[in-house]
């Protein structure tokens, strides 16, 4: 058996710490440099900054970072692997040769690509080839794409290194195949070892966001050292598919079963976590605290992935405008009623000419309040609509006629009167995986590795039942009323339009009670908004975790929703601020 491989994750997003390279390369011993910088949103900022600078399809801060390290990576052997190509990937791996060459080191640089569908969406469309992702979901209209990329899987970026790769470059593969690559190329693993392939994605998972799992976005956040810089992650995966999760010793943060759990729950549904090479048993995971800053991964299940990839198009929606307007002091619906009312007798269109208007009261406002900011609420608007003309000054212009003739303590929160701003429409779709192969260019030399997977050798499941609570001797004991987040954590995010809001304990006798305590019926009365909207519940009694998918949350993705908080990242602590009876031994 081959020794573990250490693969470091340095960035999480386009924009994450421009020093992570450095750091992770720097301050302690690794095989592979990682990063992922495409969330689903990040395609369309992409196609937004080509179409304004052509050739800058790619995230340009992965050329900043490798310049940093290269020579050192080269001096190591330490590989690197990313997703930063984003729609330009061949660009990317151009980009990083520049550099190369100024700084006098040569690398072999590879790339591989072929996720991008824009330029055969329409055939593949004719041909029955390209389906909604959801059964209830539709393509929308094709001529207003601007990206179509599908997730791809490892094996070109396994490929590429086979070949010799220092640096593989990619386009849009899954946030989890950067990791799961140089796994399955060091560890030799085959397309049908469906349990190594599961362990080295749900490593992936892990780390792929960097200080997500190193206490960055974490309930217990006051537990954890070091909050002002935390340190990276990093996976060690060894050849059965188990990991041990750590840092470099020294950097700030905590790896724990807490923070790995929580990172395990990001942007996850049911317990079968699909993906184009495996699809991963999240209920079959064990998690072991082996040291300090220290988690060892084990026993996940695999089983064949589906035969589709799936799809990530953004199409152009329209355009928006908002308006956010200061309510002060007493009886502040009664102001915003006047407020409304003024501004759609100044707008120059009716509500019903836009394609769509949502119109918020926030109450931030505080009885009592000790600060003019606690003093105030505000009224919100926003507007949608195809014709760029409607939505814009025309629109914004109609708060500024009513400035001085409205409601007393009245300000503007959006900045003054805007022009419109366009927008994107995330549609989710998949396609036969036969259909989309990879091209793996390396050192002049091109191949095609096919994404389409076995479908024979399926492992046991082995998974444990889950918890069944014991309902009368919860009902029995004394309780008190608490905020939730005493003895649950949260995670949450975006899904496309839904949001995913995972929610642990710490626990096996406070899973017992959350189990029984926290239906789908229960979570929309603490949560609202959720109320009208299809909700899934996902038991993942292994992590002492239930999952929550609530469909449409989000309108039409990050881009188009009108929520301040359009990923969703917030949702998982508006819960743990809800109060409920809680079983006063939990406490």
């Amino acid at each position: 058996m081959t020794d573990p491989i250490r693969i470091a994750n340095c960035s999480g997003f386009f924009g994450d710490r421009l020093s992570g390279a450095r750091e992770m390369v720097e301050d302690g011993p690794i095989d592979v440099l990682t990063g992922d910088w495409l969330a689903e949103l990040t395609m369309l900022i992409l196609s937004r900054i080509r179409a304004k600078r052509p050739g800058g399809g790619f995230a340009s801060t992965f050329v900043t970072q490798v310049e940093q390290v290269m020579g050192t990576c080269l001096d190591r052997g330490i590989k690197v692997v990313s997703n930063a190509g984003g729609l330009d990937p061949a660009g990317c791996a151009a980009a990083v040769e520049e550099v190369a060459e100024r700084l006098g080191v040569t690398p072999t640089v590879a790339w591989v690509d072929g996720d991008d569908l824009l330029p055969r969406i329409e055939e593949l469309a004719a041909a029955g080839a390209l389906q909604p992702f959801h059964d209830d979901g539709d393509v929308g209209d094709l001529s207003r794409y601007l990206t179509a990329n599908a997730y791809l899987g490892c094996w070109g970026i396994v490929d590429a290194l086979q070949r010799g790769a220092d640096i593989v470059i990619t386009g849009r593969v899954t946030d989890a195949a950067v990791t799961c690559g140089p796994a399955a190329w060091h560890h030799g693993w085959a397309r049908d070892d469906w349990n190594e392939l599961a362990g080295g994605v749900v490593a992936g998972h892990v780390i792929e966001c960097s200080a997500q799992t190193t206490g960055g976005n974490y309930s217990f956040f006051t537990e954890v050292p070091g909050m002002e810089r935390l340190g990276f992650p990093w996976a060690e995966v060894a050849a059965d598919g188990s990991a041990v999760i750590g840092k470099h010793d020294g950097t700030g943060g905590q790896v724990s079963v807490g923070t790995v759990t929580s990172q395990l729950l990001y942007e996850i549904g049911g317990p079968r976590y699909l993906g184009p090479d495996v699809t991963a048993r999240f209920d079959t995971i064990r998690l072991e605290e082996t040291g300090p800053d220290r988690v060892r991964i084990s026993g996940t299940v695999g089983e064949p992935p589906p035969p589709t990839l799936k799809v990530a198009m953004n199409e152009l929606g329209g355009y928006r405008n908002t308006v956010a307007v200061a309510l002060t002091g007493l009886d502040i619906e009664a102001k915003a009623e006047v407020v409304e009312s003024a501004f759609w007798r100044a707008c120059p269109n009716d509500p019903s000419d836009f394609e769509s208007v949502d119109t918020r009261v926030i109450r931030t406002d505080r009885s009592d309040p000790t600060s003019n900011e606690a003093a105030t609420a505000q009224w919100r608007i926003t507007v949608k609509d195809p014709d760029e003309r409607k939505v814009g000054r025309a629109f914004s212009n109609s708060f500024t006629e009513t400035a001085l003739a409205s409601i007393p303590g009245l300000y503007g929160l959006s900045g003054g009167p805007s022009g419109a701003s366009p927008y994107g429409v995330y549609r989710p779709a998949r396609v036969p995986s036969a259909l989309v192969p990879q091209y793996v260019h390396v050192a002049g030399a091109n191949a095609q590795v096919d994404s389409d997977a076995p479908t024979s050798g399926s492992a046991d499941d082995g998974v444990t039942p889950s918890v069944v609570p014991d309902v009368d001797r919860v009902a029995s004991e004394a309780t008190e009323r608490v905020p939730l987040g005493r003895i649950v954590g949260t995670r949450s995010g975006d899904k496309g339009g839904n949001a995913n809001l995972g929610v642990f304990t710490r626990s096996d006798e406070s899973f017992t009670w959350l189990s029984g305590f926290l239906t789908v019926e229960r979570l929309r009365e603490l949560l609202p908004e959720a109320a009208s909207l299809p909700v899934d519940r996902h038991d993942l009694p292994n992590l002492r975790a239930l999952n929550f998918v609530v469909h449409g949350l989000l309108d039409e993705g990050v881009a188009a929703s009108t929520r301040i908080d359009g990923q969703a990242k917030s949702l998982g602590e508006w819960l743990r601020a809800r109060t409920a009876e809680i079983p006063v031994a939990l406490l």
